[in-house]
């Protein structure tokens, strides 16, 4: 697999992510029209730098024999000055159960701790989102938190599982 940034290209997979009611079931957004998701593609592709709090970078993850679109994932700074970021993925549904999220995430939190020079990278799910709960855990995120009923999302409270990592603890993981 390839982290590299977006590109025109991946509109077709990427429409696929982000129109299908089983992948967007857990995230904040509906599932989006062509339109939605070109003007998505666009801040994707705009989100190569982290200047400051706020700020993101996200990846296509991709398969480096056939180059087909399998994730996207993301990392943003969350607090300058507490050094924290934040990770995040979704998977094309043609390619979950695979350990593609998990593959990914891993340079993913190299780059939040080794060029980033964050303290700590946390990854929030949904609590029925077992999937990414795994993802995290498979990683060595420790679970830090249920947060019960603490969003109102798509017309209902959900609840939302809390993940972290410390740059010492990832240097351990890592080696």
């Amino acid at each position: 697999m390839l982290l590299r940034p977006f590109e025109e290209g991946d509109l077709r997979a990427l429409h696929e992510m982000q129109s299908d009611a089983d992948v967007v079931k857990y995230l904040y957004h509906d599932r989006r029209s062509l339109d939605e998701v070109r003007a998505s593609l666009a801040r994707k592709m705009a989100s190569v730098a982290v200047t400051g709090e706020g700020d993101g970078v996200t990846a296509a993850a991709i398969l480096r024999d056939t180059g087909e679109l399998v994730a996207d994932i993301s990392l943003w700074c969350v607090s300058e000055a507490h050094a924290q970021a934040e990770l995040g993925f979704v998977v094309h549904p043609a390619h979950q159960r695979k350990g593609y999220a998990t593959e990914a995430a891993r340079p993913m939190l190299d780059f939040a701790f080794d060029t980033m020079h964050m303290h700590r990278v946390v990854g929030r799910t949904e609590a029925r989102n077992v999937a990414s709960a795994r993802v995290f855990e498979k990683l060595g995120m420790r679970y830090e938190a249920h947060l019960v009923e603490n969003e109102w999302v798509k017309g209902e409270w959900q609840s939302e599982l809390v993940y972290a990592v410390l740059a010492t603890e990832w240097a351990r993981l890592r080696d």
